[in-house]
Parts: C-alpha cells; structure tokens; sequence
C-alpha cells in the first residue's frame, strides 16, 4: 500500500489508488476500498462522504471470492443510486489493481473480491520477514491507559476471581501495547482500614494459641505468616499486645504483599506500579481531592457529613466522604486514587473488577464526571464473573492452605500457568467460566492451549525434519509466493492476514479472548493443511519450489501463532 494511507484505518487527505498492491491484508484491502470509493466522488460520479471504515471480510462460500465488502449497499442511499450502479463504480477502479485476479458485483451489490495468487502467497514472506513485530499496529497509537487489575485486598493468598483477572489484565496489557498505547499497569494495596485490622488480629491470635476471631482470617497460611513474624522478632510476644498488634499490622501485610508479588511473578502477570492506599490518607491526597471536587461544585455538607453528589451522573445515591464522626470513608480514597491517576498522566482509567463489584461501576463513573471528566471516555470499569474448577465431574470448592478458598498457587500446582492463563483468557469477562482439571491436562484436542501449542510444535518438527534433509525455504529470491494456491493453502494465508485485525480489535474492545479464539482457528486451519499438502520430499523426490514454498508458509504460521500465545503470557513450545 502507499505509506500515505493512515495504519488507523483512515484515508489521508490527497491521497491517490495505488497502482499495485503488496501483500494484501484485509486492513490493506479495506483502504483500497476507501480510495476507490473516494476517488469515484473526487471525479464526480458520486456524492457522499468517504467512509471511515470500510468492512471486509472473507465469505464463508470461498466461491464468493477471498473477500466481500457491503460498502456500495452502505452508500447507495445517501448517493441516491441504486446499489449495484456503485458498486459498478467502485469495482471499475479496484479492477485496475494487478493484486487484484477479479472484482465481481453479486446479489443486491455485494463486491467479491479474488486476490492475485501471487498477492496472496506474498504475505507469507511478509510475515517472515517481519517476525515479531508483525501483528502490532497503530490502532491506539499514544493512548495513555491506566489499567488497574487484581488489586485484591492483601491479606490472603490470590484467589481464583483473581486469577482470572491476573491472567486477563497482564494479556489485556499486552495487547494494548501492541496497537501502540501507552500502558501502565497497575496493583492498588488496600492496606488501610478495617480488613487490615482484622488481618492482623487474626496473626496476633493465632501467634498466642488463642481462638481466631468470628470475623478474622482463616487458613494455614495465618499461622505461617504469624510464626514468621514471631521468628523474626524476637521477644514479641513479651511486648505490651497494643505494641505486638502493630508489628503484626506492619510485618504481615509485608510479608502477605511479597507472597502476592511472587505469585504474580511466577504467574507471568508484570505490574509496573503497587499503589498504596494508606499513600492516599499519609499524605494528604484524600482531603485535596475532597477540595477539587468541592471547587467543581459536586461536594456539599449535609447532617455534619461532607457528601458527593454523584446521582447528578447515574448514581442510584449520593455517597458520603467524609462521616459525621469525622471518619473518612473508602469512598473518599476510592475519589482521590481516581484523580490520582488522572494527575499521573492516564487519559483512560481501566478498572477490571471482581463479580461482586457491580455496584462500584456507576459510583466511580461519577467520581470521574464530578472531577469534570468524560465517563464515556476517561474511565472504564470492566466487571469479572466467577470461575468455577472441576475434577473428576465435581466442582473443587477448598484450598488446604487458604481454608476456605482456591489461590493461585491452587490453579497453578492443578494445571500449570500455560493452561490457566490461556482457559482464563480465551472467555469473554462477563461470562462464567468452568476451568476442567481433568480436560486441561490432557493431550487432546478438547484441551484448547494444548491444540493451539501442538500446532506450533508440529511446525517446529517441519522445520527439524528439513534440518535433517539438509533442505530449507531459500533465500527471499527464491521464493515463488504464486505456488501457494491449494485450497488449503489459500484459507491459512487469509488467516494470517487477519492477524492484525483481530490485535487491534482485541485492543479496542479490551478484550483478549478474541486473540486465543483467533489461535484455536489458525491452529485448526493448519492442522488441515498438515494433513492435505507435503512440506518436504519423499525419498528420491528432488526439493522444489513448491516445498520451498509451503516451508515459507510453514514458518509465517509459526511466527503468527508464537506472535499470538505471547500476547497471552502463554509459551509456545517446540515439543511437546
């Protein structure tokens, strides 16, 4: 394509059809739509306003061609002509494209689009020749986003919601990186208030062979955390119980915050900030941000309380900040951790909450709209549902060390970090999710990251077993992109041109399981090809130039599938 045609899908202005195509993606495509399209009002044989996206697809009926786009039935109303007399004049100029083999009219005035063989195997050395890079895009280019996610409250061990939004979060950054945004990701510590509190009472009981309290913490790991802290402060236990409470308060939520970092760690989940929200109170944030929203006139004082009114925005009631006793409330920290963001540079806030959090979603909406920001734009609170595992047809409810629910640790010791990042990443957030034991430790194809990594080590033993021939794909010269025409052949290289479509559209929807369930289809579509076409020679076959070429395509697929499982924390093994 020209390199004046905008990567974000837009025509730019003065811009003219290319005479050629490159290797053609259905993003390229799409812009030669539009400067047909344009190209057709600038010579005045249509009045409309050039679209800024225009679709392409592939048929689901490869007979229809390798690609179909609606664009003339989209603008034959406002042209005041009938569908197919524009798509006539759009396919006219397309037709002038030799990466184009046919540019025919079908139905009401669909544009079947068939792409020069040549045109199309090309993508495959593109694709080589780009490596790691290819996917990435512009789609987000500069939007700097805050992402927020897990932050669970530090005094346990990640539990299985938490997992799911570890695994989630850390792909969602990868993949907002990859067209081209600005992300930091972030942890908020609820190290304040009364959770803490009772966390630490909860150490101090068990450290002194009392009774747990009713509303404290249970599980192995309390009396692990307080016997580390009896061990590594001597003579604790001696000291007035006002003075062990605080070393229990200070030393635990230590020690639980440094086991939360190290499963995050071995998890494969990165965090560029751990906010605290103890900060937020110590060093005055909570009441400055209490005054910025006074100063935009949402904060009132009402029954010796200070409120916000964000039933002005959505709010089902307007939420207190600060108590009548003076006591400030979450609220309040929850308001200024959201400015605090704001005031560090993030142009979109990205909350990925628990399933129990769908009250938070219009409340903190309206934090943002009160500090006179755009809710639609500037804020987004995703919410997370359950997880569910099972083992053996039965649902897995309890965790020995955490008592009375599965941690991390659980899910990964059961079925490994590949398997749990790619099964709680391969699901839309607002479903519910069952993670099978049994299945996702098999080697079957109902194991979905184990078919999607099976693909890439049967590639790998491609390209072994041509080491061992002493055989390889040549030289970029050598390679004759026109050989890639079987059916089997054609269908993998339109998979990998949608590559890039389904990054940016994972970005821009937040949304990573559209990535793994891209994985599952390209794995699918070349397991066919596996089974239909031969890489290599057999016996006293000599090495043509159709095997160089599918070994061409071979690596493409490899490189794509690799390029894929990363953006998902998920490895992409060589056996297997």
């Amino acid at each position: 394509m020209d390199p004046r045609v905008s990567t974000g899908g837009r025509v730019a202005a003065g811009y003219r059809l290319s005479p050629r195509l490159g290797p053609v993606t259905p993003a390229e495509l799409s812009q030669a739509v539009q400067v047909a399209v344009r190209t057709a009002v600038e010579a005045g044989e249509l009045s409309v306003d050039v679209p800024e996206q225009v679709t392409v697809e592939r048929p689901k009926n490869r007979d229809h061609g390798d690609y179909a786009t609606n664009v003339a039935l989209q603008l034959a109303k406002p042209a005041g002509m009938p569908p197919r007399a524009v798509a006539e004049l759009v396919a006219a100029r397309l037709r002038e494209l030799p990466a184009l083999a046919a540019v025919e009219i079908a139905g009401p005035g669909f544009l079947n689009i068939t792409l020069d063989a040549a045109t199309q195997g090309e993508l495959a050395r593109t694709v080589v020749e780009t490596g790691e890079a290819y996917g990435r895009n512009e789609a987000l280019l500069g939007l700097k986003i805050n992402l927020e996610f897990v932050s669970a409250n530090p005094t346990g061990p990640i539990h299985i919601g938490g997992v799911r939004w570890a695994a989630v979060g850390d792909s969602l950054a990868r993949v907002l990186k990859a067209t081209g945004a600005q992300v930091t990701t972030e942890y908020y510590l609820n190290d304040a208030g009364v959770q803490i509190g009772k966390f630490a009472t909860s150490l101090q009981a068990a450290a002194l062979g009392r009774e747990l309290p009713a509303d404290g913490y249970v599980g192995e790991y309390i009396a692990d955390i307080a016997k580390a802290i009896t061990d590594g402060v001597p003579g604790i236990l001696a000291l007035p119980e006002a003075e062990q409470l605080e070393i229990f308060r200070t030393q635990g939520l230590a020690l639980m915050v440094a086991e939360i970092k190290r499963s995050m760690t071995e998890f494969g989940t990165h965090f560029d900030t751990w906010f605290s929200e103890k900060s937020l109170h110590d060093s005055g944030a909570v009441e400055k941000a209490i005054e910025r929203l006074r100063e935009q006139g949402h904060v009132f004082d009402e029954d010796g309380a200070i409120w916000l009114r964000t039933t002005d925005f959505g709010d089902d009631k307007d939420r207190v900040l600060i108590k009548a006793d003076g006591e400030t409330t979450y609220f309040a920290a929850d308001a200024a951790y959201y400015l605090s963001k704001r005031d560090r540079g993030s142009e979109v806030s990205v909350y990925m909450l628990g399933a129990d959090h769908h009250g938070y979603v219009n409340r903190l909406k309206a934090i943002a709209a009160c500090a006179g920001d755009d809710m639609d734009r500037n804020i987004e609170v995703r919410i997370g549902q359950f997880v569910k595992m099972l083992r053996d047809g039965e649902e897995v409810r309890m965790s020995k060390r955490a008592g009375n629910i599965i941690t991390i640790d659980d899910v990964v010791d059961w079925i490994g970090v590949d398997a749990a990042r790619y099964t709680l990443s391969r699901s839309s957030t607002d479903s519910t999710i069952t993670l099978d034991i049994n299945v996702l430790t098999s080697q079957t194809n109902e194991n979905p990251v184990y078919y999607v990594q099976y693909a890439h080590t049967r590639m790998c033993g491609v390209a072994r077993k041509a080491a061992e021939l002493g055989v390889d794909k040549g030289t970029a010269a050598d390679f004759r992109p026109e050989l890639l025409a079987t059916s089997w052949e054609k269908d993998l290289l339109g998979e990998l041109g949608e590559f890039p479509r389904i990054v940016a559209k994972a970005g821009e929807l937040r949304e990573p399981h559209h990535v793994a369930r891209y994985l599952e289809s390209l794995a699918g579509t070349y397991h066919r090809l596996y089974e239909n076409c031969q890489f290599l020679p057999k016996g006293d076959e000599e090495l043509t130039d159709t095997h160089r070429a599918r070994l061409w395509l071979v690596e493409a697929t490899k490189t794509v599938l690799a390029n894929g499982l990363g953006l998902l924390g998920v490895t992409a093994p060589e056996r297997m």
